[in-house]
């Protein structure tokens, strides 16, 4: 289970495992009024050389793991959801990549879009892409993921 928090990536690879988590108030899957600390478990994100130690804990009632994420990142993703806006804004309005090393998780990105506005929006979706990620965004869905 991740929990999404408000954190600055930054300052977790500055103080790495002395990096202050708060405590989630209980489980979320049965509401346990205690989980204990269950380590840390190492995530690549864009723009750091190192893999980031985020924060695990164990729910000792039903055995749920929690793990904490920032919550300017979609689940599984490297890239911020503020990254993943502006290079899918870019295309859409210039018709042009943004400079990049590798423009093929850009192109997943795009076509991921398209098929989760089909499949939530219809096709008829006439209020454009990046309406359709904001949107999407807002009922929680995540707008660039292959999964439907």
């Amino acid at each position: 289970m991740i929990i999404f928090v408000s954190v600055l990536l930054k300052d977790i690879v500055e103080q790495q495992r002395d990096f202050v988590w708060e405590r989630p108030p209980c489980c979320p899957r049965c509401d346990h009024y205690k989980v204990w600390s269950h380590g840390f478990t190492e995530r690549i994100f864009d723009g750091f050389n190192i893999p980031l130690l985020l924060k695990c804990y164990r729910c000792p009632y039903c055995g749920c793991v929690i793990t904490m994420r920032p919550n300017t990142h979609f689940s599984r993703f490297q890239s911020s959801k503020d990254k993943i806006f502006f290079f899918l804004s870019e295309r859409l309005k210039t018709g042009r990549w943004p400079p990049a090393q590798s423009h093929s998780r850009y192109r997943h990105w795009l076509r991921n879009l398209k098929k989760q506005t089909k499949a939530h929006l219809t096709d008829r979706w006439d209020k454009g892409l990046l309406v359709a990620f904001d949107y999407l965004l807002s009922i929680g869905h995540t707008p660039v993921s292959s999964s439907i």
